[in-house]
């Protein structure tokens, strides 16, 4: 979902919203039927050029034709091989914002590590099987950019090795909040690449907000893959904005108070299922961070005012307002931009951000605050969507035909993989490197 009202793209979530009763301005479950799909593909490279880039296209354009192009995410950089695994998180002390019928709030998140060894273990998939049909479905309507065929959107395989065990070194924490409406998958890339150089990631989804969240087991309240409730742009409807940061909020929150729990021995998995080796004692919550997205930046800078448990933040595009209430007021500060906050936050643009007039007003009030820890930064020759998988992604389906120009632009801007992945990259990675301290090899 765009984080600006005045992105003409309100329309996006429209198709993509389920059927089903919500507190939050959603709708209900409508059944998808998920296709299989044969996996005859070539991987395609981003960012080639000349005669090289025409071959890698024809090959593309084959593969989609046959059964589904098959996208690869860039590998991460650093000395470490990574692990993952993904936790349902119970909060029963909070009902779910969005849905009456769902009685407590339930979160997943996927945690990745420094692993100790991967001998063996394959790597996990972007998408499960259940989720992936959902994504074709959802978020080719959210990013109307992406194209409605031609990809193997099951196919994608992380740099991650489920169940791996973990280095017995304490490493700083960084929790990751995605765009509105986006899963927590589509930051994968950056999620892995601050792993593969010391840090725990923990990416959070939002269920309700996020287009789809594949559970463990199903249930008769949400069944298994929970759909988006969203319809449109939330910064068009300031309740709803209201609700989904707010929510958000709570949830990176009690994600912290959970890793409390497997920082000291105890397995907080609502499903009872194994951890990695040594994962808890991999935790050092003396040092948390965190950073997101869009509405996720929002959440991340807000809770960074609220809770001093965090200790840097990064806003990757997302605004410290509310929206308007009427046409020509201004939007109501965030606490973090109206009073300012005492530890290290960097708020990180692209150039072709359709809300970047709008995003200036709340962030010149962030920096201007007296005493202060706030940086700024942009990339240019970028869009909105730079920041997570689809950097990677959108050239790959350009090369294939399956992406115009235009719309590869409008998605992620011109700039090609091979700059724009280490850029965002290194700009993450050195704000935390500076602010926590990893520690870079296991003792």
């Amino acid at each position: 979902m765009r984080n600006t009202a005045r992105d003409n793209r309100g329309r996006q979530g429209r198709e993509a919203a389920p059927e089903r009763g919500a507190r939050g301005g959603g709708v209900g479950r409508r059944t998808v039927a998920a296709s299989a799909v044969t996996a005859a593909a070539l991987l395609v490279t981003g960012g080639a050029d000349g005669a090289r880039a025409d071959a890698a296209g024809r090959r593309a354009r084959r593969a989609a034709a046959v059964g589904g192009l098959i996208l690869r995410l860039p590998a991460p950089t650093g000395p470490h091989p990574v692990g993952s695994v993904a936790l349902h998180l119970v909060d029963r002390s909070r009902r779910d914002p969005w849905e009456d019928g769902i009685s407590v709030r339930e979160v997943m998140v996927t945690v990745c590590y420094p692993a100790r060894t991967v001998h063996g273990r394959p790597r996990a998939p972007q998408l499960t099987a259940d989720a992936a049909p959902w994504f074709a479905r959802i978020d080719t309507a959210v990013h109307p950019e992406l194209p409605k065929s031609g990809v193997d959107w099951a196919a994608t395989l992380t740099h991650a090795h489920p169940g791996a065990p973990a280095q017995p070194v304490r490493r700083p924490v960084l929790l990751y909040s995605p765009g509105g409406g986006d899963p927590r998958t589509v930051g994968t890339g950056v999620a892995e690449e601050l792993a593969s150089h010391g840090y725990v990631v923990v990416t959070v989804d939002h269920p309700g907000d996020a287009s789809e969240v594949d559970f463990p087991s199903g249930t008769a309240e949400r069944g298994k893959v929970r759909p988006t409730v969203l319809r449109g742009d939330p910064r068009s409807d300031p309740g709803q904005f209201r609700i989904l940061v707010g929510t958000r909020i709570a949830d990176l929150r009690f994600v912290i108070d959970q890793l409390g729990l497997l920082a000291a021995g105890r397995n907080p998995d609502a499903d009872g299922r194994t951890l990695p080796a040594g994962l808890g004692r991999a935790l050092d919550l003396r040092r948390v961070g965190g950073y997101g997205h869009s509405a996720g930046g929002t959440a991340v800078a807000e809770a960074l005012y609220e809770d001093r448990r965090i200790g840097a933040a990064v806003n990757l595009e997302g605004f410290l307002d509310h929206p308007p209430q009427a046409p020509g007021e201004e939007g109501e500060l965030f606490p973090v931009a109206r009073h300012g906050v005492d530890r290290p936050l960097l708020l990180l643009g692209s150039e072709g951000f359709a809300g970047r007039a709008e995003l200036a007003r709340s962030w010149s009030a962030m920096l201007s605050r007296p005493g202060g820890r706030t940086e700024r930064g942009l990339i240019g020759n970028a869009a909105h969507w730079v920041f997570t998988d689809y950097a990677a992604l959108a050239p790959q389906l350009h090369a294939a035909g399956l992406m115009s120009t235009a719309r590869r632009t409008a998605l992620v801007g011109a700039l090609p993989p091979r700059e724009s992945v280490p850029t965002v990259r290194r700009h993450v990675r050195t704000f935390f490197d500076r602010h926590l301290t990893p520690c870079q090899s296991a003792s």
